[in-house]
């Protein structure tokens, strides 16, 4: 039997089971909520909150407190140093590196085995069996799949403990049939240079035959934008013409599009989004008319929702069940998972398109942030960034906000701040400089991308006239009382707005 045959034949098994996350939702969140009890009532931290006698949903939520990163850190870091069944029974010898969003720069989070085969990997899978579902006839096995994974860098540990990460802990684990099919060579892509990283994965994959493309967004025009360089074609379509699909998710997309069509020339080119965070891998675009992502309901996490207008972190009162969401309202993901994290708030936020089945949209987090790149800023960044910045030119503002910019020639795009400034600096260059540096060192995300200009350019800072804020917050109604200007957006929109008030 021909290898493209068969591999379709064998992941074409898993329609069952994409079918059951459709059909049976709310029967597989309470499997889900029971098996994780009862794994979880042999670690320190369920026998803290006595998961062996938690019989229903309604027990585990009035037992179980909300928790985020600085409640189980504790508990990761004596992992870490090799203790067994802290969080989840057994050993723990992988742990996802995540840029924090709150009082840490990085995160370092737990992947047990159990969730890195039936969570993370079962997700990529039934991505590839939906899509080969969607579109019969496909010959996928036969050509290369290019990842394109984050900084490769992997540190071991003592007790055999490994952190890095994500992308390059599941490239470094692969199961040898994905790992055949996989493009660039390991040694390449786990890299931790990334311009050195660019550079290589371009020259090394010119000449394979690519039919899948797997990263996010920012990092991937790049890439092909490289290839193309090194190629002298003009279009990736030049370069790959057996070239259809496009795995994207970790940012919104939809900046990207039209450079993505632009640059592989390929009209009825695939882009299908997933869910697939260092927590888990939560959703898939099942449909070929709709970017809605479909819930993953079987997938060792059992998901929580707080409503965000009566969110309040690990105080908020108000926490439903996937049998009580609602369409269009945004919600506070709260997940349980066989990685270990109980009850944790990702600081992700959806809303729910339809619930029949649960279908659904990353809105974005759980404050206001941009994350157009990938850098995650988020206002407590911004606001220390922009007063540090003026404390050393001995500046005052009056308001400002910041949002994506993606008019630039020369590099993916940059941020844009618009400051009402008491009194104008002398010297704006500088001042931006100044602001850029200070970005770098509050936000790992934001210094990572920032590198050799690639992926974000240099601030940008426009200087509003006297009184735009306050113009603007009048045409809005919003003056006095507890109305602010939104610091920071993930569209340019509002800051266009305000722009137009001056």
């Amino acid at each position: 039997m021909p290898f493209n045959t068969l591999f379709s034949w064998w992941i074409g098994r898993r329609m069952d089971r994409i079918q059951d996350y459709r059909n049976q939702a709310l029967a597989n969140q309470a499997r889900t909520l029971d098996f994780l009890l009862l794994e979880g009532s042999q670690t320190h931290y369920g026998k803290n909150y006595a998961f062996a006698s938690i019989k229903n949903y309604q027990e585990f939520k009035s037992k179980v407190p909300l928790a985020d990163y600085g409640v189980l850190k504790p508990f990761i870091d004596r992992a870490i140093e090799g203790e067994n069944d802290l969080l989840w029974p057994g050993a723990t010898k992988w742990f996802a590196k995540s840029s924090g969003t709150t009082a840490e720069r990085i995160k370092i989070l737990p992947i047990t085995e159990s969730s890195l085969l039936e969570n993370h990997y079962a997700g990529g899978k039934d991505l590839l069996a939906q899509y080969y579902h969607n579109f019969e006839g496909r010959k996928l096995y036969n050509a290369k799949h290019l990842i394109v994974g984050g900084t490769g860098k992997i540190e071991q540990q003592s007790h055999g403990v490994f952190i890095g990460d994500l992308s390059a802990i599941i490239i470094n684990n692969l199961p040898i049939w994905t790992e055949l099919r996989r493009t660039p060579k390991k040694e390449i892509a786990l890299l931790e240079n990334w311009e050195e990283k660019l550079d290589r994965m371009a020259e090394s994959v010119i000449d394979e035959n690519i039919c899948i493309i797997a990263g996010v967004p920012s990092w991937t025009l790049l890439l092909l934008q490289k290839v193309l360089e090194k190629s002298k074609k003009q279009s990736i379509l030049d370069v790959w013409p057996n070239l259809e699909l496009y795995i994207h998710g970790g940012m919104s997309f939809a900046p990207y599009q039209h450079a993505f069509d632009t640059i592989i020339g390929k009209p009825d080119m695939n882009y299908v989004e997933n869910y697939n965070a260092s927590e888990g891998y939560f959703g898939l675009q099942d449909q070929t008319d709709s970017k809605d992502l479909l819930l993953l309901t079987n997938s060792e996490v059992y998901y929580e929702f707080i409503p965000m207008d009566t969110f309040n972190g690990l105080e908020s009162k108000e926490v439903l069940s996937l049998e009580e969401v609602q369409t269009d309202t945004d919600y506070a993901l709260v997940i349980s998972t066989s990685a270990g994290l109980w009850r944790y708030i990702i600081g992700d936020t959806i809303h729910f398109a339809q619930t029949q089945p649960y279908r659904f949209v990353v809105s974005g987090r759980t404050a206001h942030f941009i994350n157009a790149f990938g850098e995650k800023l988020i206002i407590e960044h911004a606001d220390s960034a922009l007063s540090k910045s003026c404390q050393i030119h001995g500046l005052q503002i009056r308001d400002y906000t910041a949002a994506p910019d993606f008019s630039g020639a020369n590099e993916v795009g940059a941020h844009h701040w618009l400051i009402e400034f008491e009194k104008e600096p002398s010297d704006l260059s500088a001042f931006c400089h100044t602001l850029d540096n200070e970005l770098k060192e509050i936000n790992a995300d934001y210094d990572a991308k920032r590198k050799g200009n690639i992926n974000i350019g240099a601030p940008i800072v426009s200087i509003a006239a006297s009184g735009t804020f306050h113009r603007w917050l009048k045409q809005k109604g919003k003056l006095g009382g507890q109305h602010k200007v939104p610091r920071l957006q993930n569209t340019p929109h509002l800051l266009k707005e305000i722009w137009g008030c001056q």
